[in-house]
C-alpha cells in the first residue's frame, strides 16, 4: 500500500509540473490580434527604423588656401606658384608658348619632393615644382617655388627633354593637322562619321604623346629635328563617336609643320 501511494503521489507531482510549464508557455505567447495599440505602434516604429533613409548629397568641404604637410597643392597654391614662377627673371617676357605668344607654355604644377638634405622647419616648408616649355629656345624650364617665402629657389633649364604634352599643346597640334594637306584623311573620316565638316578641335576628343624617333625604323626628313623640337602624335576621337586613326601623322610644334611616317 505504501508503494502504491508513493507512485500515485509521484504521478500527481509530475502532472502538476507539466501543467505549470504549460501555463508559463501560454503566458509568454501572445496570439495574433491580441497585441495592444502601444505594442503595434512600437512594432511599426521598429519596421520604419529598419528602412534605410534616402542618401543626402553634401557639398565638399571648403578647400583651404594652403595645404598641410604632404597634402596635394590647393587651387590657390597652384595659382600662386605659377604666378611667381613665370614672373621671376623675366621668363614671361623672354619665352614663347605653343602659339608663339609671349610667355612660356605651362606643362604641369606639382608638389615638390622632399629634399633629403633638408630637415626640421626647412623640410616642412611647402614647395611647388612648375614645369614650362619655352618654344623660343626649345627648352624645358622647371622652377621650384617656395610657397612659404614666395620665392623661386631653383631653376633648371634642359634641352632635348620632352615631358608629356599639355591639353593646350594637343589642341594646337590638332589645329595644325586640320589645316595641313596631310590632315585631309582626318577630315574625310570625320565627315564620313558625322556628315559634318571638321573645322575645330572642339569637335574632337584628344589625347596624345611625345614622338620619339627611336620608336620607328625610318624617320622622314621633315621629322629628323624631333627630340630637339617638340613633336607630338595626336590621337583623335569624334565626340561621342568613333576613333579616327592618325597614328602615322606627327606634328612638329616647334617648326609648326606636319609629317607622315611610313
Amino acid at each position: 500500500m505504501r508503494e502504491l501511494a508513493r507512485r500515485h503521489l509521484g504521478k500527481m507531482m509530475a502532472g502538476a509540473a507539466v501543467a505549470a510549464v504549460a501555463t508559463a508557455v501560454l503566458l509568454g505567447v501572445t496570439l495574433p490580434g491580441e497585441a495592444g495599440a502601444g505594442d503595434q505602434a512600437k512594432a511599426g516604429s521598429a519596421q520604419q527604423d529598419a528602412i534605410p533613409k534616402d542618401g543626402v548629397v553634401e557639398a565638399a568641404p571648403k578647400e583651404g588656401d594652403k595645404g598641410v604637410g604632404r597634402d596635394p597643392l590647393t587651387d590657390d597654391e597652384i595659382k600662386r606658384a605659377e604666378q611667381i614662377a613665370v614672373a621671376s627673371n623675366g621668363l614671361r617676357l623672354s619665352a614663347r608658348d605653343v602659339e608663339g605668344d609671349r610667355g612660356p607654355q605651362h606643362l604641369s604644377t606639382n608638389l615638390s619632393e622632399v629634399d633629403p638634405t633638408q630637415s626640421g622647419a626647412q623640410a616642412a616648408e611647402r614647395r611647388a615644382e612648375v614645369v614650362y616649355y619655352d618654344y623660343k629656345a626649345d627648352t624645358v624650364v622647371t622652377r621650384t617655388v617656395n610657397l612659404d617665402s614666395g620665392k623661386v629657389e631653383n631653376t633648371d633649364t634642359t634641352h632635348g627633354v620632352q615631358p608629356p604634352p599639355s591639353p593646350g599643346e594637343l589642341r594646337e597640334a590638332t589645329q595644325l593637322l586640320i589645316a595641313d594637306p596631310l590632315g585631309a584623311g582626318l577630315k574625310k573620316d570625320y565627315k564620313d562619321a558625322t556628315g559634318k565638316q571638321l573645322t575645330s578641335t572642339d569637335q574632337l576628343e584628344l589625347s596624345g604623346m611625345v614622338f620619339r624617333k627611336k620608336t620607328v625604323a625610318h624617320v622622314p626628313s621633315g621629322l629628323t629635328a624631333c627630340g630637339e623640337h617638340r613633336c607630338l602624335r595626336v590621337v583623335t576621337k569624334v565626340s561621342n563617336g568613333p576613333w579616327i586613326d592618325t597614328r602615322a601623322l606627327v606634328v612638329d610644334l616647334s617648326a609648326r609643320t606636319v609629317g607622315r611616317l611610313g
